[in-house]
This record gives C-alpha cells, structure tokens and sequence, in this order.
C-alpha cells in the first residue's frame, strides 16, 4: 500500500492561509468549518539587562495542518459506529457519511483537532486529502494553491527521502508516537519540539474554537 501524505516545510511558510482559503473554497465548507488550518505560534521574553539594554530570545512561526492520515489513527480506533476507514491503496482515513451516527468521538480523540461535527448534517467530516483529486491523478488543492511553495504531496516515504532532515511533528503539534501521522516536517529555525511550553497558539479562537 502505499501512504499519501504531506511535506511542510516551516521555513517558506509565512502563514498566509492561502491553502486554508483555497481548500474551504474547493470543498465549499461554511464559515465554521476548516479542513486545513494555519497555527500561529509564538512565545519568547525579553530581559533587561540593567543598563538600558535588553535581549530578546522571542519567536514566531506558522505550522499548516490538515489530517495527517495516520498510521494509526485515534479517530478510526475509537469511532462507535466503524464510519472511519484508511484506504486500502492510497492510506487516505475518510469519513463514511452513511454509516457516522454523529457521536463525535472523533472530535474529542484526534490529537491534532481535525475532525468536527457538521452542525447541519450533524455528521463527522474532516479533510479526505481530496480523494478525487488525487485518484485522477492531481495534487491536493491545497499543495497546489501554496504561493511560497511550502507544501508537497506524495508517497510519504518518498517525501523524508527527497527531504533529509524532516520530523513528524513540531509544537504546538502532540508528540507524533501517540498515532504515527504521514506528514514531514522541515523544521524552521524557530521551531520548538513537540510539547513545548514556551509558547502559545495566539489565534487560538480561530483554529481551536471554531463552532460547529
């Protein structure tokens, strides 16, 4: 089988949030609904030094997430009613609409808060990593619309080959062992590990909090 997944490099990313536009534009989501979404990150402090002067050691930098099509996915493992399944060809995790009860058990288990109720249909949905797209043998409107450049798509471990260097995670992300996700990060030079706690998401309200 082969796993699809994505390449981020965090050093072009400027956190634009084109590739969040273009994918809500694509899949026509509501306002309260993003498939893919640009973490800013930031922390740092400053020190007086007593004469007048001060150092800084602040930082800022923008992580792009959409799902990261896991190995072992949490949703999958944990959803009631069996809606969530990894392709057999592709390892793309998709929604089954007929069979989700919308119990949203998958909203609560993902570590990476991807998946979210549809207050309309009150089903589960999250992002496909445009399936049909990528079946007719084109890119994820996202990687396609990225004007810097900073994400790529493809076999996940013909990406860490191309990319010397990648890690599966980068803060304000979980630690990458609690579910494997097929993703490859060039960590920027500010990036921080995996829990951290020297920053802090500062658009929290719009990438953790939107209502569904």
């Amino acid at each position: 089988m082969t796993q699809y997944g994505f390449y981020f490099d965090s050093a072009r990313c400027t956190g634009c949030k084109t590739c969040e536009m273009a994918c809500k534009d694509y899949k026509d989501l509501p306002s309260t609904i993003a498939f893919r979404k640009v973490y800013d990150y930031e922390g740092g402090s400053w020190t007086d030094a007593g004469d007048g002067a001060y150092t800084s050691d602040t930082f800022a930098y923008h992580v792009s997430l959409a799902c990261n099509h896991c190995a072992m996915p949490a949703c999958m493992a944990k959803c009631p009613s069996g809606a969530i399944e990894k392709d057999g060809k592709t390892g793309l995790v998709h929604i089954d609409q007929e069979k989700c009860t919308g119990a949203g058990v998958c909203v609560t288990t993902c570590p990476y808060n991807v998946p979210t109720l549809d207050a309309e249909t009150k089903k589960g949905v999250k992002c496909d990593g445009c399936a049909d797209r990528v079946a007719a043998g084109e890119k994820p409107i996202c990687v396609e619309s990225c004007p810097v450049r900073a994400l790529e798509w493809g076999d996940i471990e013909e990406l860490r080959a191309a990319h010397k260097g990648t890690v599966a995670g980068i803060a304000p992300m979980p630690s990458p062992d609690e579910t494997t996700p097929s993703i490859a990060i060039n960590p920027c030079p500010a990036a921080k590990d995996p829990g951290d706690t020297t920053g802090m998401i500062v658009n929290e309200k719009e990438v953790t909090n939107v209502p569904a």
